[in-house]
């Protein structure tokens, strides 16, 4: 694919940026990537995003997978690469710093039902399906090297179990656990604490492991959980986690558990690019492609229908780029 079809997009600076970035390989500090982020945090799109991070954390966790949850903002915002500097960016980072517990997990309001374990009323704490995005935010915005973000990389490492990562949650939901059975991996807490892994991985001084490397029994069962939940996506949904007709729809940016999403994690590790399981997600990917050699949204989150994956009516460069990302790292390897 020619890569020029996005560092040409000027339109889409969101696009542009990452482009040069993952495409031509610029360093961030590289005066034309310097002008394309500058571009991309003028974009309305972006103002919008960072605007919607202010009030952090917002209202009251009710569901993971709303798109307008706050931690899902600050997440894109630290994958497009936007600087800590705005000022919404950094107000927000050093409110989820004020929350952040001795274990280094920061914590959001949540309120879970008796019924379910919970306490029924609005308290501070974390769940598995939470903390590794904000630490993943934190990392890629450059406070991997903090003391207290480095404990929290060790908090979620420690919670892994041979069978990938459970559903867990913080001391204060007592007993809560989802719908799920004890000694089957969370596949969305998996996808992304294998998130949170590549991005100390790829961000320099952020692996917070004496020997500097991430542990590998805990990176080689999520990286198994995944595949086989993709493998035996028939008969096996633990924790009602399905990879049917939904989960294999494109669509960005990455918050929930899909295919796009998984294959975007697990192209990240070498261990995963050779797994033949990869490979059939590869071409479950590549089949979507269209006539013109683009990409399409099959589904769309609805607060970001001002982006040009959030429409169903054109291509989606910025799914394109997505895709590309993933072509050459497995290109790479191959």
């Amino acid at each position: 694919m020619d890569q020029n079809r996005f560092i040409d997009r000027d339109d889409l600076p969101w696009v542009r940026y990452r482009a040069l970035l993952d495409l031509e390989g610029l360093s961030p500090k590289a005066p034309e990537a310097v002008k394309a982020r500058l571009a991309m945090e003028q974009s309305p799109q972006l103002k919008a995003l960072l605007e919607s991070i202010m009030p952090w954390p917002g209202t009251v966790l009710n569901s993971h997978k709303s798109a307008s949850q706050g931690f899902h903002s600050l997440s894109f915002l630290a994958e497009l690469g936007v600087s800590p500097e705005q000022p919404a960016l950094a107000a927000a980072l050093k409110a989820v710093h004020s929350r952040m517990g001795e274990d280094g997990m920061p914590r959001l309001p949540m309120t879970y039902p008796e019924h379910f374990g919970g306490s029924g009323k609005e308290e501070w704490c974390w769940a598995l399906c939470d903390a590794p995005i904000v630490l993943k935010a934190l990392v890629r915005l450059g406070h991997g090297a903090d003391p207290r973000v480095a404990a929290g990389v060790r908090t979620v490492f420690s919670l892994a179990q041979p069978f990938g990562w459970p559903c867990a949650v913080s001391p204060e939901l007592g007993g809560f656990r989802g719908p799920g059975r004890k000694e089957d991996p969370c596949p969305f807490a998996n996808l992304i604490c294998l998130d949170l892994a590549a991005a100390c991985v790829e961000t320099p001084g952020a692996d917070p492991f004496p020997d500097g490397i991430l542990k590998q029994d805990a990176l080689n069962a999520g990286i198994s959980s995944l595949l086989s939940c993709w493998e035996r996506s028939l008969d096996w949904h633990p924790y009602i986690f399905y990879a049917g007709t939904d989960f294999r729809k494109l669509k960005a940016p990455f918050i929930w558990y899909d295919l796009l999403h998984a294959a975007d994690a697990l192209s990240r590790f070498p261990e995963a690019l050779k797994d033949p399981r990869f490979e059939e997600m590869l071409a479950a990917i590549r089949a979507k492609r269209k006539g013109d050699g683009g990409y399409w949204a099959d589904s769309v989150y609805m607060p970001y229908k001002a982006w040009d994956f959030g429409q169903k009516k054109a291509p989606s460069p910025w799914i394109g780029l997505m895709v590309e990302r993933i072509e050459r790292r497995f290109s790479r390897l191959t």
